[in-house]
């Protein structure tokens, strides 16, 4: 698989990256021996980036990765970790917590559910807006000196944000969602980051599977789906978003592949420096994605993409009102 490298200094990793949320409790029920089956064969298909989050399922995701990850060398996998978000009891989100004193515990905590000596990417995984990030970022800084942390990454912040971080420590990719109806990175964020060298690993790159070609009106009934809880997903805004699939399945068709695979790969082919994370809990559906890797799209192709999915073309916000308003990435730049 080709390899991309995260910045100018982060690490080489592959192409595609797999997120492992949904092996967890996002998107309803799951299956753990076909999550690992499904790690495992990301792993023989050559994906060495495995991205989670310590709160997913409270700790669940971690501790799924360590059992995956049990018979494999550390060396041949980079794991990227988010962490601060807090979470009560019943599961609901209570804030964010980047304080450096914080940020130790979450990694400890994250270092024994993982059963490794490091994180090889760790990042906020929102703007504390208790905190400073020239704070936040110090106490990584920290980790980072003491060997507990390879590489500072960043989630969901704007360009003001980025460049104040980048000022503390060498930031090595900006984690964000991106994809044929989410191009809000575009507006300025991407000329940042390629300014400052820093990478981006793309999540959200099929809309969590809105535009796969596999959602339908009747998906996602079975067991807690938090997809059906945000805008996109929801009456006349899920109605006019599944009818872009439309134009997407078109092109697919004459290029040969599948809609996903080209939502994909045109997120691929924005930059060498952008690393798509795919959300395969599946063998089937990561079998689908890997097949990405063999789908040529021309210049015909990506401009036919782009008059059919022109910015904010989308119907409703990519999350629900109350989390919007926690995505520093959504505030427009001062300069």
């Amino acid at each position: 698989m080709e390899q991309r490298k995260l910045g100018l200094t982060g690490p080489t990793v592959s192409s595609l990256g797999l997120g492992c949320m949904a092996m967890s409790d996002a998107y309803g029920p799951s299956d753990r021996g076909e999550s690992i089956a499904t790690i495992h064969a990301a792993l023989d298909a050559g994906i060495t980036l495995l991205d989670t989050g310590d709160f997913y399922a409270m700790g669940h995701n971690e501790m799924l990765i360590r059992e995956a990850l049990k018979d494999v060398s550390r060396e041949k996998v980079r794991i990227s970790v988010k962490f601060g978000a807090l979470r009560g009891p019943a599961g609901d989100f209570i804030g964010m917590d980047c304080r450096p004193a914080a940020t130790k515990n979450f990694l400890a905590y994250s270092l024994q559910r993982l059963g490794t000596d490091h994180v090889d990417i760790y990042r906020p995984a929102r703007l504390d807006p208790n905190v400073p990030i020239e704070e936040t970022v110090g106490g990584l800084a920290d980790l980072v000196k003491a060997g507990y942390v390879r590489h500072i990454g960043l989630s969901e912040v704007g360009s003001d944000t980025i460049r104040r971080a980048h000022a503390v420590h060498p930031i090595a990719d900006l984690q964000i969602e991106y994809s044929l109806i989410e191009r809000g990175i575009e507006r300025d964020i991407l000329k940042t980051c390629r300014e400052l060298g820093i990478g981006i690993t793309a999540y959200g790159v099929l809309a969590r599977g809105l535009i796969s070609g596999h959602w339908s009106k009747d998906s996602g009934k079975a067991g807690k789906d938090y997809r059906l809880m945000t805008p996109r997903f929801q009456g006349a805004n899920l109605d006019a978003n599944l009818a872009l699939v439309e134009s997407l399945r078109t092109i697919a068709n004459e290029v040969g592949a599948t809609p996903a695979q080209v939502a994909i790969a045109w997120v691929a082919a924005q930059g060498p420096e952008i690393v798509p994370l795919v959300g395969a809990r599946t063998r089937n559906r990561l079998a689908e994605a890997l097949g990405t890797t063999k789908v040529t799209l021309t210049q015909a192709h990506l401009t036919a993409l782009g008059k059919a999915f022109p910015p904010d073309v989308a119907s409703g916000t990519r999350y629900a009102a109350e989390q919007m308003a926690h995505l520093d990435s959504e505030k427009p730049a001062t300069r």
